[in-house]
């Protein structure tokens, strides 16, 4: 991905092994947190699980990005077709939500309504 750098937090220090070794320690790095007494201990992160994870969440942003481009699509293709592409998202909102609370929100908005002599 992009080469965006930043800076480490003053109060972590991060220590790459850069040793030369090969298999599951390679790659290893140490986060030490400190206060203002010293170090306060370390958490060793394995840096390939930690590699992982993060490009396992990229690749679900380019997915989510790829899903939210083909919605803008559908509803492109529905509001050329003569549909209204708003009451179509009210009821896609209407769909998702349980019955029973649905009809609750009705009710108080009916009684809003009266209230306001609408």
């Amino acid at each position: 991905m992009g080469g965006n750098r930043f800076p480490v937090q003053p109060s972590l220090a991060i220590v790459i092994d850069m040793t030369g070794r090969s298999g599951p320690e390679a790659g290893e790095c140490c986060i030490m947190a400190e206060d203002s007494d010293g170090p306060s201990g370390s958490v060793a992160v394995a840096g390939d699980e930690l590699r992982l994870l993060i490009e396992r969440a990229e690749r679900l942003e380019e997915e989510k990005k790829g899903i939210s481009d083909d919605l803008k699509d559908v509803m492109a293709e529905a509001k050329s077709r003569g549909f209204d592409v708003k009451t179509m998202r009210a009821i896609m909102a209407i769909r998702k939500k349980d019955k029973d609370t649905y009809q609750e929100e009705q009710a108080i908005l009916e009684t809003y309504k009266q209230a306001l002599g609408m």
